[in-house]
């Protein structure tokens, strides 16, 4: 592994992340978690102040990166929760099956090795009433668009370390075996279209 990406790309990802108009849209999912929670991709700890205590039992943050969770441990000394980190791929949650009351995503599936077995995990992990609140950035639906991210995938993959810019969020979630109760495909202002498509939603499994 070379500098940039032990070190440096880490950080450039970890600071596009905690942009205030990022941090306002995660402030729209991640309250809304409940119960004992599983956080994948937790590594700089971005949510862990958003997260309620008075609705969150603990939360299991996961993530494979040692680097990611380096630049975190700050905030995961002083999680206003009860908080678990595992260094593990998502691909392969070192869980017991129904566990989670809630699964929270958050700018991971543009990055897992995975997305379907990382979904499969979850849905394994979920308890029969459980949900999953996400917000990710991916393949847009306007074609004008989604021609540049295919375009600058390759250059935006090694700059922010491994994050594609045109993964599907919802055909993703729903070919995993889940439906969708909420849903919002749109643009976060400020930022270039080409990196700036949200999806954010409610997923729960079909059965």
């Amino acid at each position: 592994m070379g500098l940039y990406a032990r070190y440096i790309g880490p950080r450039f990802v970890s600071c596009l992340c905690s942009m205030q108009d990022i941090t306002a849209e995660r402030l729209k999912v991640v309250p809304n978690a409940s119960g004992v929670v599983l956080e994948i991709g937790i590594g700089p700890g971005l949510n862990l102040p958003l997260y309620d205590p008075a609705r969150v039992e603990r939360v299991i943050g996961v993530d494979p990166g040692s680097d990611f969770l380096r630049i975190g441990s700050g905030r995961h000394a002083t999680s206003p929760v009860p908080l678990e980190i595992m260094e593990a791929p998502a691909e392969a949650l070192p869980l017991s099956d129904a566990l989670i009351d809630t699964a929270v995503v958050t700018y991971t599936l543009c990055s897992v090795e995975d997305p379907m077995r990382v979904l499969s995990e979850l849905r394994r992990v979920l308890k029969p009433a459980g949900r999953v609140l996400f917000l990710e950035h991916g393949l847009a639906h306007d074609e004008k668009v989604s021609t540049w991210q295919h375009r600058l995938n390759p250059i935006w993959k090694r700059l922010a370390v491994g994050c594609n810019l045109n993964r599907p969020v919802a055909s993703t979630f729903e070919k995993a075996g889940f439906r969708l109760p909420e849903v919002d495909h749109y643009y976060l202002s400020g930022v270039p279209r080409a990196v700036g498509y949200l999806c954010r939603g409610v997923a729960v499994s079909t059965g």
